[in-house]
């Protein structure tokens, strides 16, 4: 079996967030200030966190947006939904104002406001967020009216922390690998990685994702993983909400863009469990990094053993049978 464990270190160091884990929280704590010191919001109880992917960490490089959770603990009743998404573009528009081509930098949104930060390539999603009265928390519905959602950010960060605990540290960087994945497999198409990462969560819960390395873990969660997809797409079997008990998850995706998911994955989960059952390391390697891609900043992630090509043949010997000049060592010994 190929478990290339040294290969799989380095992909996972491929995709890992660069620059973007300064940048990030640098424009983060810039919209959270702006926010803070608005003298209505502050009547509010405004309180901002960081929430997503960055925050549960397992982003991977690009890192494009980042979530912030404004919490308003003293929002009052009569305040609508609209009213609050008003009142974040004022404040955020007279803070970011205009980019160098005078774009306004802050764009409304159906449930949030992003913020764009050219100079680091990356957007801050700011969602505002009542509290419900049981811990959990709403946030404003798409579409029109003053419709709000109920929603539970930081138990979904405390899960994934207890699941990666409970897994030897494999959890989070399985995931990192099945959204680097999904990104290789459907590019900008939907499903998105928020979908493959609760799809995740529900097969390490079931307790079908095991393994004794990196290689066997992401194996055996691609094979979940796709089962999973397949249920969704094929049967209308949703995805569970593990923070809020008999909610799914929702997402938005075109029929085809399902049934591309759905057949790819199924592909996926089949090449990978080839590449770890073969016993040619560079076939292995050929098959995983065919299924990794490249990273956001063009990379290929997995890499190829020592001793083989980039095709997965194995490199010819420097030393011929027979040869009258053998070329010279490193002077190593021992």
């Amino acid at each position: 079996m190929a478990h290339l464990k040294q290969q799989f270190k380095e992909a996972l160091s491929s995709i890992e967030p660069g620059d973007d884990k300064t940048n990030a929280p640098e424009a983060h704590h810039l919209v959270r200030d702006a926010l803070k010191a608005d003298a209505k919001l502050a009547e509010y109880g405004v309180s901002p966190v960081l929430i997503g992917s960055y925050k549960r960490n397992v982003s991977i490089r690009r890192i494009k947006d980042v979530d912030v959770f404004v919490r308003l603990d003293d929002l009052p009743g009569g305040v609508t939904s609209k009213d609050i998404l008003d009142r974040f573009f004022k404040v955020l528009h007279a803070e970011f104002g205009t980019d160098a081509d005078g774009h306004r930098r802050t764009k409304r949104q159906d449930r949030s406001l992003q913020v764009s930060f050219p100079e680091y390539d990356l957007y801050v999603d700011a969602v505002p967020a009542r509290p419900k009265g049981d811990g959990t928390w709403e946030i404003p519905q798409r579409g029109d009216g003053d419709e709000w959602v109920r929603t539970n950010p930081d138990g979904l960060t405390a899960l994934s922390s207890t699941m990666n605990t409970n897994h030897d540290e494999y959890y989070v960087p399985t995931v990192k690998l099945l959204r680097q994945t999904r990104r290789a497999l459907l590019g900008m198409k939907k499903p998105g990685g928020f979908f493959v990462e609760m799809a995740a969560y529900q097969a390490f819960a079931s307790g079908a994702v095991s393994g004794d390395d990196q290689a066997e873990y992401f194996v055996s969660a691609l094979q979940e993983v796709s089962t999973i997809v397949e249920n969704f797409v094929a049967y209308g079997i949703a995805v569970a909400d593990p923070t809020l008990p008999g909610h799914t998850i929702r997402i938005r995706a075109s029929d085809d863009e399902l049934d591309t998911a759905r057949s790819r994955f199924l592909e996926a989960a089949a090449s990978a469990k080839g590449a770890l059952d073969e016993e040619d390391e560079g076939k292995a390697a050929l098959a995983f990094r065919n299924l990794l891609g490249n990273n956001g900043d063009g990379d290929t992630v997995f890499p190829m053993p020592p001793g083989f090509n980039e095709d997965g043949s194995k490199k010819a010997s420097a030393i011929s049978p027979g040869a009258r000049v053998v070329p010279a060592g490193k002077r190593t010994f021992g």
